[in-house]
């Protein structure tokens, strides 16, 4: 099987600038993006899940898709702040490929923007119309997403590992965590665990927290599952740790 994250024909990595790698930014941003990627491409089939009328399926749907829309702005907001004014200042032959990646996040937020009132209205009414305008907007965000979240582990993150230190890229990580809901987050890390493979997933875990950890055991797997199987009736449930 291909792996995902791996540049198309004509595409161009940033230059690499001098030094060694001074962070595992690449192996964190593939494990968050592979769960940007399986949301929105569920998000369409979880609108239309909702019949016309539905506002109890709708609401729930709609809080789910709501978090990650949150989660999905404060990920490319921690970005815009924490992590490509470093990698233009510090790898000034970086800016192309910086500019680039900062332009595909407006063009995020644009659609995150449009998204919002029409999934507040839809989970109020359930309407039908307004259901599949939704699905259809976030058919867009995802194609979009499919380009971006690629491009910037094939072609930027090498370069940041070079010139961001751990402590940085943790920050990074860390930024805006105080948003979300804990119950979210809780919940959450059970489908980055169930999006990525075995291996990543073991090192992702051991790299949280032991508070965190002991909360997902304790609650946030059961969370995981109940949350899986009502938004997927009748599908397995990935397994996590």
């Amino acid at each position: 099987m291909t792996d995902f994250f791996t540049m198309n024909p004509g595409e161009t990595a940033a230059p690499l600038p001098p030094g060694p790698v001074l962070c595992t930014g690449t192996a964190g941003m593939r494990r968050i993006h592979r769960v940007f990627l399986w949301a929105y491409e569920e998000a369409p089939g979880l609108v239309r899940s909702a019949t016309a009328g539905d506002t109890v399926r709708a609401a729930y749907v709609g809080e789910v898709l709501g978090n990650f829309d949150k989660l999905l702005h404060i990920h490319h907001e921690s970005e815009d702040e924490l992590m490509y004014p470093q990698l233009a200042e510090r790898a000034p032959a970086c800016a192309l490929h910086v500019g680039q990646m900062l332009e595909q996040h407006r063009q995020v937020t644009q659609r995150l923007e449009v998204i919002e009132p029409l999934r507040l209205r839809w989970t109020e009414t359930a309407d039908a119309a307004t259901g599949e305008e939704l699905a259809g907007l976030y058919e867009d965000l995802s194609a979009v997403l499919n380009v971006h979240l690629r491009r910037e582990v094939t072609e930027v993150m090498p370069a940041v590992d070079r010139v961001l230190t751990q402590k940085e890229m943790q920050a990074a990580a860390e930024h805006g965590s105080n948003q979300v809901s804990n119950k979210f987050l809780v919940g959450y890390l059970g489908m980055v665990l169930a999006t990525n493979p075995p291996a990543d997933r073991r090192e992702l875990f051991k790299e949280i927290p032991a508070p965190v950890r002991l909360a997902y055991r304790l609650i946030g797997r059961r969370m995981y599952r109940k949350q899986y199987a009502t938004l997927f009736p009748g599908r397995p449930i990935p397994e996590t740790l």
